[in-house]
């Protein structure tokens, strides 16, 4: 097992001998065997342990077990004493996942404290037939079955291509000792249940059972790698993205095999889950318009033609306006100058700019989220129109309205900020003092 151990290291470069590495030490078979290993491949490692007492006098004698190894090898130990059942109380969380926050937490403390290079982790073979059987059991797509990966971030898991059973003879071959964790023999938790119960009898229906699951696996894994890249192609072909919105058309999906599966891809980086991608799938059969789903910060519309990913705003406060000469404004879409100047006659064209007759205004202006039933008389022309009718009018998305501000004068609307000014406060010869927009 040695000399496989090695040819992986080197084939994965996980480990070198200029580093030096945190080995995560419980004082079972599988990490002291993970420490024999990087002892005699001479590989430069500290040692953390973590006492949860949880199992009595059992956890102290795992803790003295492996404090007097480190002791006798003269490698440096961190230990932490964890009360586990009132984090896990503390936290309204499982026993299992409070031990998992506390051992993560910890390891990187110690790792980022010492300036180490990795935290190494026994995990093998076993326990990623038991993470990949766990992640389908609980609903998974394709990354289900990846299980562990051998390196993520600082992890380290060179032991991942060894059976318990390989590293049990290991073990037994050159006389090391370890602890046995008692916990491990009840089936109260389902990974041990499904460490004893379900898998052997998985892996009796077939003589090749586990081998086979292996390599399916590792195929499907490969697959899920292919599909990732053609993926990221058809993202960017089809779905484009301007001033903080992503927008994909109907017909970019619509025709697609796997939309859902696509559309979950899409979506999931942003707090959509799979069911949802699969009722937007469903919804672009006949596609309702304004239908909208949502996640915790995003929103997904169906507008016109396509779909359009925002961000979920906040609640916009009215800004009020005095008449100053010169002060600033800070918008969520950005911020602008606001001077009051003589008009030299020159007029700025720019759509996100405005030049508003200053005499025609009541100070103190407002600006505010345009509402329902607002109405305003649009540059160039001589009645009123509805803001809602010239949102559509210019096919603005539905999702960018809710985003839509007005500046209001008195009782009217001066401005659709950075779309339109209105048409009675437009700048004519006439004009003396304007009020100007500016974006910066």
């Amino acid at each position: 097992m040695l000399d496989a151990f090695q040819s992986h290291l080197v084939t994965k470069n996980l480990l070198n001998h200029q580093s030096t590495y945190l080995l995560a030490c419980s004082g079972g078979m599988d990490s002291m065997c993970l420490g024999n290993l990087l002892i005699r491949l001479g590989i430069t490692f500290q040692v953390v342990h973590i006492n949860f007492q949880l199992r009595g006098l059992e956890s102290e004698g795992d803790q003295e077990f492996i404090q007097s190894w480190a002791k006798e090898l003269e490698i440096p130990i961190h230990i932490k004493r964890a009360d586990t059942k009132d984090f896990a109380q503390q936290k309204g969380i499982s026993i299992q996942m409070a031990a998992r926050e506390i051992r993560y937490a910890f390891f990187e403390e110690i790792r980022s404290q010492h300036q180490l290079d990795g935290i190494i982790l026994a995990h093998h073979e076993d326990d990623q037939l038991e993470t990949i059987f766990l992640n389908l059991l609980r609903g998974t797509g394709i990354e289900g079955v990846y299980g562990m990966a051998d390196r993520k971030g600082w992890l380290i898991r060179p032991l991942l291509p060894f059976s318990r059973a390989e590293i049990h003879e290991y073990m037994r071959t050159n006389q090391l000792t370890w602890r046995e964790d008692s916990s491990n023999e009840k089936s109260d938790y389902k990974r041990n249940n499904l460490r004893i119960n379900g898998l052997p009898a998985i892996y009796g229906l077939e003589p090749d059972a586990r081998k086979n699951l292996i390599t399916s696996f590792q195929r499907l894994k490969d697959t899920g790698r292919a599909f990732t890249g053609l993926f990221e192609n058809w993202k960017k072909t089809n779905i484009r993205e301007d001033s903080g919105y992503q927008f994909l058309p109907f017909s970019a999906i619509q025709s697609q095999p796997g939309a859902s599966t696509l559309l979950y891809f899409w979506l999931r980086p942003y707090g959509f889950n799979s069911d949802q991608a699969q009722s937007i799938a469903e919804g672009l059969v006949k596609p309702k318009i304004g239908a909208t789903f949502k996640s915790a910060n995003y929103l997904i519309h169906f507008d016109r033609e396509e779909l359009v990913l925002s961000k979920i705003t906040e609640e916009f406060s009215p800004i009020v306006i005095s008449e100053e000469e010169e002060q600033k404004l800070i918008l969520p879409e950005g911020e602008y100058q606001l001077t009051i100047r003589d008009f030299n006659k020159e007029l700025d064209k720019n759509p996100l700019h405005a030049q508003l007759d200053a005499s025609r205004l009541k100070f103190p202006l407002e600006i505010r989220t345009w509402q329902e039933g607002d109405k305003f008389i649009p540059l160039g022309m001589n009645t009123s129109k509805k803001i809602s009718d010239f949102l559509i009018d210019i096919k603005i998305p539905l999702a960018k309205k809710q985003d839509i501000k007005v500046l209001v004068s008195g009782k009217e609307i001066a401005w659709v900020v950075g779309l339109r000014i209105a048409d009675w406060a437009k700048c004519t010869p006439a004009t003396q003092r304007i009020l100007y927009f500016k974006k910066i």
